[in-house]
């Protein structure tokens, strides 16, 4: 059943309309009919059976039932990536939506290959937020994760307790443990930043920044992992922890 995201709070037998956007996605796209029944999340998180009441340019519905049922990682983890080239931080948007992130940043790094102008800025955080939102309604999620760009020095302002840089040079060194430890001390509720490099990986002078600031340094296994496959394996490893019990 297609899931639309609404921007008001919902009861039961409220009747609302969605976006203008959603309503042609509903009405155009999907082609569902009046009295057809389509899922709707709340900004409360709240899921709700809807039932199509008008349609046209703007679709009105009706809530019938509460369905809500958590479907949230319990740790809240930020993921921020140095940008990558191509549609890498689509992909990264796309797949870590599905797997629970929360919130997305990118940031220019040393190696980046790839470089945001100003102008360009908002336009890219438009196409990853609509790719957000997209993913969000697939994987049945209860939010839209938040897309944000940063400076670089911005990440060293974080009041988050527990944050780790996925380093391969730790890979390298066999050293297996930090990433571990991370998870063995990650509490549902807690928040986890991590911060993985650009294809070039991250400059030794960067590294020695996220030291400085209590960034733990860990490998994520023997292997070493494309720069859209990092934070997936890092998102699946905390969503065996906590989910699959």
């Amino acid at each position: 059943m297609q899931r639309y995201f609404v921007k008001q709070p919902l009861k039961i037998q409220a009747e609302f309309q969605l976006s203008k956007e959603d309503s042609h996605h509903l009405i155009r796209v999907m082609r569902t009919d009046i009295g057809q029944d389509v899922e709707v999340v709340d900004p409360d998180g709240k899921v709700f059976i809807a039932e199509v009441l008008k349609s046209g340019s703007i679709a009105t519905l009706r809530t019938k039932e509460d369905i809500t049922k958590s479907v949230e990682l319990p740790v809240d983890i930020t993921i921020a990536c140095g940008i990558s080239k191509g549609d890498k931080n689509e992909q990264i948007i796309k797949r870590g939506t599905e797997m629970g992130a929360k919130h997305f940043i990118f940031f220019e790094s040393r190696y980046s290959v790839a470089r945001w102008s100003e102008p360009k800025v908002e336009k890219k955080l438009k196409r990853l937020r609509e790719i957000a939102k997209g993913a969000a309604e697939q994987s049945h999620r209860q939010l839209i994760p938040t897309v944000v760009f940063i400076k670089a020095p911005a990440l060293f302002e974080t009041t988050i307790e527990h944050r780790m840089v996925a380093y391969e040079e730790s890979a390298k060194q066999d050293e297996h443990a930090n990433f571990k430890s991370l998870l063995l001390q990650l509490k549902a509720g807690d928040q986890l930043l991590a911060v993985f490099g650009p294809e070039g990986g991250f400059a030794e002078e960067e590294i020695q920044e996220f030291t400085e600031h209590q960034f733990v340094l860990a490998g994520l296994g023997p292997r070493i992992l494309r720069a859209e496959t990092a934070p997936m394996y890092l998102l699946s490893a905390v969503s065996y922890q906590f989910e699959l019990k």
